[in-house]
């Protein structure tokens, strides 16, 4: 015997779509704002105020600067995350071609630096203001999105087809710091001097992909 089937998902009316390309505009207008003055000297009326909302009229889309802060935060961190996952799936996974793979990864980190600057400069600072809840899943989504790239990283080989011995970068604790460090890098774009954008990506890239590979130093 089978179960009653599920009723249809009910389509979204255009007060529906209103909402939430309004609430799309309020995203928006805190991201700018966020990455401008901070947090914390961002009033929830000051965003409203952007796109034409009154006080209270704010409160019909988010109960508190917090919960914004929580919505801008969380969903940068899943694009990443889930944009990594289809990066690799798409390249056939991390062991097809890990060089390929890699250079993949960085250009679509790139891509959503260049495109969601905002995000990326209120993520960098503000990271700590985030509510306990979303912190938690902010973090769990950025350690599984460095380990995706140090999953791909420890499988390319060096310069001149060095294998784990010849590559410094295929031991796993020093391909964590790497990753780290290039996305420290990427991560400062939105502050640096302007810039062509297309210019910019391939910059970017090239210096990405210099750090990831560079030959250890000796030690002294």
């Amino acid at each position: 015997m089978t179960g009653a089937p599920e009723p249809a998902a009910r389509r979204p009316t255009r007060r529906d779509q209103a909402k939430a390309a309004r609430r799309a505009e309020l995203l928006e207008a805190a991201a700018r704002q966020m990455a401008e003055r901070g947090f914390a000297a961002v009033r929830l009326e000051d965003i409203g105020a952007a796109v034409g909302i009154s006080g209270p009229g704010m409160y019909r889309h988010f109960s508190s600067k917090s919960e914004l802060l929580d919505e801008l935060l969380v969903d940068i961190s899943r694009r990443l995350h889930d944009g990594g996952a289809q990066v690799v799936e798409t390249d056939g996974g991390a062991a097809a071609d890990p060089a390929a793979t890699l250079r993949a990864l960085i250009r679509f980190h790139i891509d959503v630096l260049v495109t969601k600057p905002d995000l990326i400069s209120v993520q960098d600072r503000d990271l700590s203001s985030l509510s306990p809840a979303a912190n938690h899943e902010v973090r769990s989504l950025q350690r599984r999105y460095v380990e995706r790239w140090v999953d791909v990283l420890v499988r390319v080989d060096g310069p001149d087809g060095d294998g784990q011995d010849g590559a410094p970068w295929r031991e796993r604790g020093q391909a964590r710091v790497r990753v780290h460090a290039v996305f420290g890098l990427l991560n400062s774009s939105p502050r640096l001097p302007d810039y062509p954008r297309a210019r910019l990506r391939g910059l970017l890239a090239s210096m990405a992909w210099a750090a990831l590979l560079a030959p250890a130093e000796e030690a002294r």
